[in-house]
């Protein structure tokens, strides 16, 4: 027996008392709607802020990507001190770098949908559909890699100005193609693409169509916790690392600076996170898509128990709430 369901129902059934009716005639009014909306609600109001409750544990794993994803100024800064020539004329802009993420999620999206779902199904023999859970992990462990690969690559940069001498120097240009940059861009993009595009439509599967405005409005709430929760580690990091006349992990002088720790602690973040992200989805149990998929192979597998406590845990609270509009009758 799984104890997440019955935790999980025991934790919001009493929500199922804010739309009982203890006295007809002052709880309801003349036109049959409540009396004091404060203190009696509908059912359908109740369910709807059972779901999100449900749902907010899941949503706060996203935060910590799209922190990661708001470093854009750092990246700006290790472009401009690199060789971005690609030839004698031409060298990209260092602002055009973020475009790279644009172009790997354009890319995913199209061979997911064109080539890897289709190479699966042919090879199965069937329909296949990676879980929305899934790839929202899978984003999260990319974010987590693009910060270390970030670390990496801004370690090197750092050694490479120390050997060459230029470390006073803001407008001198390290002997390193600033090409090495696109990579950990190219991971955000692909944690973008496969966390924000789950995100999305594990928020749509899961609330009912009364809350469609909610779901489409989740991630940006989540981008937007996300660039305070930045500025705020960025301060408190600047005023830690200061103390006693120390150079600042995250200098104005990028060179002086120590701009690869402080990648390396959102590194750290990013995989504590995904921890956090296992647990939540494990809590949660199986989600729309989840249980669809196991209905469509005609079996339940490995997760059957788990399903079919699902199934009698719903009809009991189907039951409870015809009990509960019977007496709003």
């Amino acid at each position: 027996m799984n104890v997440i369901f019955e935790f999980e129902n025991a934790l919001l059934r009493f929500l199922n008392k804010a739309c009982v009716v203890k006295n007809p005639e002052q709880d309801i009014a003349g036109d049959g709607t409540a009396a004091n909306p404060w203190s009696l609600c509908t059912v359908e109001q109740v369910e709807e802020l059972k779901t999100l409750i449900k749902v907010i544990p899941i949503w706060s794993t996203g935060v910590m990507m799209s922190i990661n994803v708001s470093q854009s100024s750092f990246p700006l800064l290790q472009a401009k001190s690199m060789d971005r020539h690609i030839s004698s004329t031409f060298q990209i802009p260092a602002g055009s770098f973020g475009t790279f993420v644009i172009i790997t999620i354009v890319i995913w999206v199209i061979l997911y949908d064109r080539a890897i779902l289709p190479l699966a199904s042919k090879i199965r023999g069937k329909p296949v559909h990676f879980g929305v859970k899934s790839r929202m992990g899978a984003g999260l462990i990319c974010s987590a890699m693009s910060m270390a690969l970030s670390a990496i690559v801004e370690n090197v940069r750092r050694r490479k100005a120390i050997a060459q001498g230029i470390v006073d120097d803001l407008d001198a240009v390290v002997d390193m193609s600033a090409l090495w940059l696109i990579p950990q861009h190219c991971l955000n993009g692909l944690a973008e693409a496969l966390n924000a595009i789950g995100q999305t439509e594990f928020y749509y599967s899961e609330f009912p169509k009364t809350m469609s405005s909610v779901a489409s409005s989740l991630f940006g709430l989540g981008m937007a916790v996300a660039n305070l929760l930045a500025s705020a580690i960025m301060s408190t990091v600047d005023n830690v690392t200061s103390k006693g006349g120390k150079e600042s992990w995250v200098s104005k002088n990028i060179n002086k600076g120590h701009f690869e720790k402080y990648y390396w602690l959102l590194a750290i973040l990013s995989v504590i996170n995904v921890l956090y992200y296992v647990v939540c989805s494990w809590a949660y149990g199986p989600s729309v898509d989840q249980r669809r998929t196991a209905m469509d192979d005609g079996k339940i597998s490995s997760n059957e128990d788990e399903l079919s406590m699902l199934d009698a845990r719903v009809k009991e609270e189907e039951g409870e709430l015809h009990k509960v509009k019977g007496l709003e009758a």
